[in-house]
């Protein structure tokens, strides 16, 4: 009964759960068992990671004060014109000598039909220039023999002169046997030895004798006054003539002037207006080395000044010809690099003028990075030196290859617009830094593009030997050598 009864309150009372049972502890030697594999694994990713991280630290030199650069090119153009058309917008890329931008051409079209009209006129002229100077060498050929002529037709006159110097003696003697019969006859007539009909023979023979002498003498005087010279000389011997008289004789030197008149006009002046006739003719002939009068007027004719300057007019009026046709050429404004337009701010109807900037194009194979490194880092860089390059835009999934190649020569404040002064009392150290050029290697922009600005971190590695071009240097080889090679 009281068992039931106990059962039965039991039954009646609340259940209360009961409490849960404490963890054992673990026993001491496990616990510095795991600790243990702790500090063995701690140890081992010491060794295995931060080692390799402190030798690379040590081996490589790096910032993230660098950024991409590059090339960029202002398309601007060489005429001034209206804008016909636009070909190009921002961000289109473009080769080198695509179309980018047209100029209306009619004007300079009609400038090359002018300038063409010019240049037949000009040969037109060449040729009558031509027809001229060869009509000069007529002349000149003819004045020649004129002079030459006149030369000779003195000669004559002085031969005349003696000839009838010597006709003159001539018929003086035939007047003294003359005048010595006369005389004979007239003794022979008193004593009636001859008749009065062979004296008065004797007489004619001797006034045909005197009237010859007087018409020797006046035809020598007539000679001598044809030729200049005064009738009775002073040496009273009426065949003497200056021994220069055929070059100095008033026909001849108007025959020379009117030579040298002709032979100005073919570029020829003699080097002495002085000289003689016979003088000037030897010059004239020493032009050539054998004395060929035909190759002498050849080169009068080849180099006169009525040919040279009709020729300098045609070579102006081509040569005004080629800038109407450049200019007109210049209506068409092509790329001159591999690249991408930016900055465009042209369009259809705009006037513009030579040098106005239209746009720009940024180059996207002309790609390097500049990096400021402290100036503390430069000790061990030098050109040619190995670098990765990281950057953000890719988020390190893949690293850009590249090599030193150049110094600059001046640190950015030194080149900034308004460098620092540090002359004043109040002067604060600060760490100056030196961009430093790096080209890369390998790079194609169809696969992973760069753009320009973008952030870089380089890393330099010291313990890849220089190579490429000024391998282990400071400064770029002079390049003068080069360039006066050229």
């Amino acid at each position: 009964m009281l068992s039931e009864e106990s059962k039965s309150a039991s039954l009646d009372k609340p259940s209360v759960p009961e409490p849960p049972a404490e963890p054992k502890p673990k026993p001491a030697h496990r616990r510095r068992r795991w600790r243990l594999l702790v500090g063995v694994i701690v140890a081992v990713a010491l060794i295995f990671v931060g080692i390799p991280l402190i030798i690379h630290a040590l081996n490589t030199v790096s910032t993230d004060d660098a950024y991409v650069n590059g090339h960029v090119t202002f398309v601007a153009p060489r005429v001034s014109d209206q804008v016909a058309r636009v070909l190009v917008d921002d961000n289109y890329r473009v080769k080198k000598g695509d179309v980018l931008v047209e100029l209306d051409p009619e004007p300079y079209q009609v400038q090359v039909a002018i300038n063409q009209a010019e240049v037949n006129v000009a040969e037109a002229n060449l040729v009558v220039a031509q027809a001229n100077v060869k009509g000069l060498l007529g002349q000149l050929r003819s004045q020649r023999y004129a002079l030459q002529t006149a030369i000779e037709q003195v000669d004559n006159d002085i031969a005349l002169i003696r000839a009838r110097v010597a006709t003159w003696e001539q018929n003086k003697a035939t007047l003294v046997f003359a005048q010595a019969e006369f005389d004979r006859a007239e003794r022979l007539l008193e004593t009636k030895v001859i008749s009065k009909e062979e004296y008065d023979q004797r007489r004619e023979a001797l006034d045909v004798a005197k009237a010859s002498v007087l018409q020797s003498l006046e035809s020598i005087h007539q000679a001598r006054a044809n030729l200049g010279l005064p009738v009775e000389p002073p040496t009273g011997n009426l065949a003497d003539v200056p021994a220069d008289l055929d070059q100095t004789f008033s026909s001849v030197l108007k025959a020379q002037g009117s030579l040298i008149q002709s032979a100005a006009q073919l570029g020829y002046v003699p080097s002495n207006y002085r000289q003689s006739p016979k003088q000037m003719l030897d010059e004239f002939y020493r032009r050539d080395a054998g004395g060929d009068l035909d190759r002498i007027f050849a080169g009068l004719v080849e180099n006169a000044p009525g040919i040279k300057q009709a020729r300098a007019d045609l070579l102006q009026a081509q040569r005004n010809l080629d800038l109407a046709k450049l200019n007109l050429r210049y209506c068409t404004v092509v790329s001159e690099i591999d690249g991408v337009v930016t900055r465009r701010n042209v369009n259809p109807g705009n006037n513009v003028q030579v040098g106005q900037s239209l746009m720009a194009i940024r180059s996207i194979r002309e790609i390097w990075v500049d990096a400021n490194f402290k100036e503390t880092q430069l000790r061990n860089l030098r050109i040619g030196q190995h670098v990765d390059l990281e950057l953000d835009m890719y988020g390190g999934k893949h690293t850009f290859e590249g090599r030193i190649s150049g110094f600059t020569m001046g640190t950015g404040s030194t080149l900034a617009l308004l460098p620092a002064q540090n002359a004043t009392g109040n002067f604060v150290k600060v760490v100056q830094r030196l961009p430093v050029r790096i080209d890369l290697i390998n790079y194609d922009p169809d696969k992973l593009p760069l753009f320009v600005g973008l952030s870089v971190t380089p890393t330099v590695d010291l313990r890849k030997a220089p190579s490429g071009p000024n391998a282990g240097k400071f400064l770029q080889q002079d390049t003068e050598p080069a360039l006066s090679a050229k």
